[in-house]
């Protein structure tokens, strides 16, 4: 059975996404209070509120699921502020590119959608793995899809794309920050998550459970049994 994602897909799945914000956000405001501005979760939650205001309106007035992430990520842009905005904005925005006139996409496509949204935030950000920043969790992410066969094992392929983010955020606790507001800390740096690194992986992990959700209803109405 071939896997497909409809524009509902995104929509429920920007949904969760801005209930995990409000959820995480004094978390990740603590993260960058450690070593940043201290406004990550609260920058998130700005834009997603917006977001979830709008979401009726986006939804409605978008015939694609190209349109629809293109004015998600023109919201986040134009709401968000500090780096946030500009990231996940372009994030967004870059992750529907491929996909104009689409209303449903496949998982192979939505593996190329989630590496052209990673590229746009490398450009933007202009960091790598190591720099300790969101690259970090997306950069060995969108590779580990890349690099797997989905067919048949969609639902699996995105845990695990979910694990390989979730310790690449880990992995940038013992980094020194070559990027942003943290750099000035230097060798302070150490010992602490990057705010982005873990938003990043937290946002995907709201996909996955809105995949999820997809996934066993699908299941249930063709008769079959839940993974």
């Amino acid at each position: 059975m071939v896997v497909t994602l409809s524009k509902d897909y995104f929509v429920e799945s920007i949904k969760k996404i801005a209930e995990m914000i409000e959820k995480e956000r004094n978390y990740l405001t603590k993260l960058d209070s450690d070593i940043g501005d201290g406004d990550h979760g609260i920058n998130l939650s700005i834009g997603f509120r917006e977001v979830t205001k709008r979401l009726s309106e986006l939804n409605e007035n978008t015939e694609d699921i190209s349109s629809f992430l293109k004015k998600v990520g023109m919201t986040l842009l134009g709401k968000v502020g500090g780096a946030s905005g500009p990231l996940y904005g372009s994030f967004f925005m870059k992750m529907g590119t491929d996909v104009k006139g689409k209303e449903v996409v496949t998982f192979e496509e939505f593996i190329k959608m989630i590496d052209n949204g990673v590229a746009a935030v490398e450009m933007r950000g202009k960091a790598q793995v190591g720099d300790k920043t969101m690259i970090d969790s997306l950069r060995p992410g969108a590779d580990y899809l890349k690099e797997s066969d989905p067919n048949g094992r969609e639902l699996e392929l995105f845990k695990e794309f979910i694990e390989v983010l979730k310790q690449g955020a880990k992995n940038t606790d013992p980094l020194i920050a070559k990027k942003g507001r943290s750099l000035r800390l230097g060798e302070r740096a150490i010992g602490h998550r990057d705010p982005g690194a873990e938003s990043s992986y937290l946002i995907f992990k709201a996909f996955y459970e809105s995949f999820q959700d997809s996934d066993e209803k699908n299941r249930s109405k063709n008769g079959e049994s839940m993974r």
